[in-house]
């Protein structure tokens, strides 16, 4: 079994070329709202949901994007409230937000 529940990489990678990245949509930021939320839900810790920082999961030209394992599950979000939806909706209710997936 798994230490963790549910782990959550957000990919929070900043290309210096330029390149299009995930952290030019304010991906850090969401990240670390998206930790202070699951916190404040006490669902963080062992045998429940870990939010981590990704480097680059290659799939910039989706992002920003998140991947929730173990299933495996990939999204895209564009604000605050499209995590919120994440977290309520997967991470609480088991349920996919089929209009974030990618």
């Amino acid at each position: 079994m798994s230490y963790y529940q549910q782990h959550v990489f957000f990919c929070v990678n900043q290309r210096a070329d330029g390149a299009v990245c995930c952290n030019n949509c304010n991906a850090q930021e969401v990240r670390d709202y998206a930790k202070k939320q699951i916190k404040s839900l006490k669902l963080s810790g062992a045998g429940k949901i870990r939010i981590n920082n990704a480097g680059c999961l290659d799939r910039c030209d989706e992002g920003p994007v998140i991947v929730i394992y173990p299933e495996e599950t990939w999204y895209t979000y564009v604000d605050k409230e499209d995590v919120d939806e994440i977290i309520e909706e997967h991470l609480k209710n088991g349920r996919v937000v089929e209009r974030l997936k990618i």
